[in-house]
């Protein structure tokens, strides 16, 4: 048995953790005891090995739920996730200084606080829609719209058109890896941008109003929710599946839009994709079948992890990340987890950790090694080798990749 056993001292709510070695801080041993004992919870919470606190619901947890979400368990970052591409290149197609590549692949896409200095980009978005761009909306327009117009407040003022293909801020980032084998692979991480936040904190705030309407008490307020069939409910289910939608195409517009740029930039030989790419959710809510009953799973930093399905579970920007197949462990309700996990916020590891630590942390990456990056020092997230040993019942590594280049939001 992979996982350890916590119940409530009233005997209510029961969770399985796969954290065998790794932290699992007080805080969020709290909040997902607090999730467990929600009356519509089926079976149990699933605790994934780079489990840490969050907003209401813990990140890296899995919550099946009968007739009933919980936004918040979703987040406000809907349908972030992962994206690798396997190429033709090996290490000896790269050149020997790969600041030039990096360069290639900031241009390429908006990203962070860094966007406005290359040609096209505006605050994290485009000033003017490229062409794949604008195709990559064609298919989400409508969609948006329907939100719009029933929930007017989800509109962002940056349009949602101009942020695909963009990379966003935070740990958000774009890799070029070597696997075991020295071949070449594109990886990169980013969700559903401005318009998923927006979508998020509103459809969290109508959940707190409900609960306030219909007297309902919560072990934290962060885990209000909405029935199935009622008014908020369809208008959530309706826009988060948007949302996740939006994400994925981010994710393969900014991979096109990558692949492209660095097939013209004269840095790399001349290359193609192979077989393998992963594109991956890892904060969603999708409807599944688990011990019999079409239940919801909300995955909140966790991947779907079926027997055969590919994921992604990256490292820090200084370790290792790795394609993993998944084992069908029910348990886990088909689950693994979607990072190594923080072990410190962004507040103390800028308080912890100086430039210099940085700077010998991420030897040998091509990266920003400034203090706007402090926050993702490799040292703030849990080993994660460690965190692969723990679910060893969930996943079986694939291929084990090591960045060289590494931009970061």
């Amino acid at each position: 048995m992979g996982y350890q056993v916590l119940s409530n001292e009233d005997g209510q709510g029961l969770v399985k953790a796969w954290t065998d070695g790794v932290p699992f801080e007080e805080g969020a041993q709290r909040q997902v005891r607090n999730t467990a004992k929600m009356p519509f919870i089926h079976k149990w919470v699933a605790v994934m090995p780079d489990v840490h606190q969050g907003l209401g619901a813990t990140i890296g947890s899995v919550i099946p739920t009968k007739n009933a979400i919980i936004p918040a368990a979703v987040g406000v970052d809907i349908g972030c996730g992962m994206m690798a591409v396997e190429t033709s290149l090996t290490a000896s197609d790269l050149p020997d200084s790969l600041k030039g590549v990096r360069k290639v692949i900031e241009r390429a896409c908006p990203h962070g606080d860094f966007s406005s200095r290359a040609a096209g980009h505006k605050s994290g978005g485009w000033k003017e829609a490229p062409a794949l761009v604008e195709d990559s909306w064609k298919g989400l327009e409508d969609g948006y719209k329907k939100i719009i117009s029933k929930h007017p407040k989800t509109a962002t003022k940056r349009h949602p058109a101009l942020q695909i293909g963009s990379l966003g801020g935070g740990n958000h980032f774009i890799e070029v890896c070597l696997d075991e084998k020295e071949q070449v692979w594109i990886m990169l991480h980013s969700g559903s941008r401005g318009i998923g936040n927006r979508i998020g904190r509103q459809f969290i705030e109508l959940a707190r109003k409900d609960m306030q309407k219909w007297m309902i008490n919560l072990p934290d307020k962060d885990l209000a929710y909405f029935p199935e069939g009622t008014d908020h409910f369809n208008d959530y289910v309706d826009a988060v599946h948007w949302a996740q939608d939006y994400a994925r195409v981010n994710r393969e517009t900014m991979m096109k839009n990558i692949l492209g740029n660095l097939q013209i930039s004269g840095r790399l030989p001349q290359f193609t994709t192979g077989d393998m790419a992963v594109n991956c959710h890892h904060n969603y809510v999708e409807k599944e079948n688990h011990y019999g009953e079409n239940v919801f799973v909300t995955r909140k930093g966790a991947v779907r992890a079926r027997k055969g399905e590919l994921g992604i579970i990256p490292g820090s920007m200084g370790a290792r990340s790795y394609i993993v197949r998944g084992k069908g462990n029910e348990e886990s309700f088909c689950s693994c987890s979607h990072g190594a996990g923080r072990t410190m916020s962004r507040t103390a590891a800028k308080r912890k950790y100086s430039v210099e630590d940085q700077i010998a942390a991420t030897e040998g990456v091509e990266c920003r090694k400034d203090a706007g990056v402090i926050d993702e020092i490799p040292m703030a997230y849990k080993d994660i080798d460690a965190v692969m040993d723990a679910q060893k019942d969930l996943v079986e590594v694939v291929h084990t990749l090591k960045q060289v280049v590494c931009v970061k939001g």
